[in-house]
């Protein structure tokens, strides 16, 4: 049994947490709130704090970056949160295990695997891509292990998407959506659960180190495929779904961060939007679950 530091309790650092504690290692999860899974020992501290956040990691395997900074200050709070987990991953040896997503890839025409290169197009996308760049050119100088899973848009009971905050209520509610998306196209949705199993995999097994890899993602359909099984599991009637004008999108940004930032995101849903995660299952042995069981598990 070995002690994992997590940083961050939303739902995938729990589904980590929860993925190690299975496996008999002791958890330390460490919040802001200093809140977290009941049977994790919880601390409040900074992320951004170097020293602290090392001095929690002493004695531990890996430390865990499932911090989740508010989408609009992801220029301003991705890079000091970054450097600390790295500094405190060098300085305790610990093996530093990233949670990221397809950012970094930009638009693409074909479907994403891990040798597709980083490319990103946003400004959202230039910080992870960075924060990848800085932590595998401090694997290679020899300095610490690290590595990465990369998921695409979460779908579960606590996941945040598109697809679970603008969809899901008004399909159960029998009312028409309106998304500023084009819900005809193949669209890879990845479960909460699977990412934090893909986690608590990484930081145990050395051959996961100094590269990244995909969280094990079924088949992608359309979104509105995915709303028509989630509305005859909940009983609800076919969903209406209709396009936003771009011109509504960015009047709404005016107004609302998130929608202004979800502009520049949008052309992840402007066509297919596929992640390949064949070589994380091959290599682990790992298989995702189904877009209906985690339906299921919604609802």
């Amino acid at each position: 049994m070995a002690r994992h530091v997590i940083v961050g309790a939303g739902p995938v650092g729990t589904a980590t947490a929860e993925h190690l504690r299975a496996a008999g290692h002791d958890v330390r999860v460490i919040t802001r709130s200093g809140q977290g899974p009941a049977f994790a020992e919880r601390v409040a501290a900074d992320a951004a704090d170097a020293e602290r956040l090392t001095e929690l990691t002493q004695g531990a395997a890996a430390l865990y970056n499932c911090a989740n900074p508010l989408y609009h200050r992801w220029p301003v709070d991705w890079p000091p949160i970054a450097n600390a987990l790295l500094t405190a991953a060098e300085r305790t040896g610990a093996v530093l295990v990233a949670m990221g997503n397809l950012y970094g890839y930009g638009p693409v025409d074909a479907p994403m695997t891990e040798a597709t290169p980083l490319a990103p197009s946003t400004v959202k996308g230039g910080v992870r891509a960075r924060m990848w760049e800085q932590m595998l050119a401090a694997h290679e100088a020899g300095r610490v292990r690290v590595t990465e899973a990369r998921a695409s848009d979460y779908l579960g009971p606590d996941g945040k998407s598109l697809f679970t905050d603008m969809i899901v209520p008004p399909v159960r509610a029998g009312k028409s959506a309106t998304v500023p998306a084009n819900v005809d196209v193949p669209h890879s949705l990845s479960y909460t659960v699977d990412a934090g199993r893909t986690l608590a995999v990484l930081g145990t097994d050395e051959r996961a180190w100094g590269r990244a890899w995909h969280v094990p993602t079924p088949s992608a359909q359309t979104l509105r495929e995915v709303a028509r099984t989630y509305a005859r599991l909940v009983g609800a009637p076919e969903p209406k779904l209709r396009r936003m004008p771009s011109l509504v999108l960015r009047a709404g940004g005016l107004f609302m961060p998130m929608a202004r930032e979800f502009a520049e995101m949008r052309y992840q849903f402007e066509r297919p939007f596929v992640l390949d995660s064949t070589l994380t299952e091959q290599t682990f042995g790992l298989a995702p679950t189904s877009t209906e069981d985690v339906l299921r598990a919604m609802v």
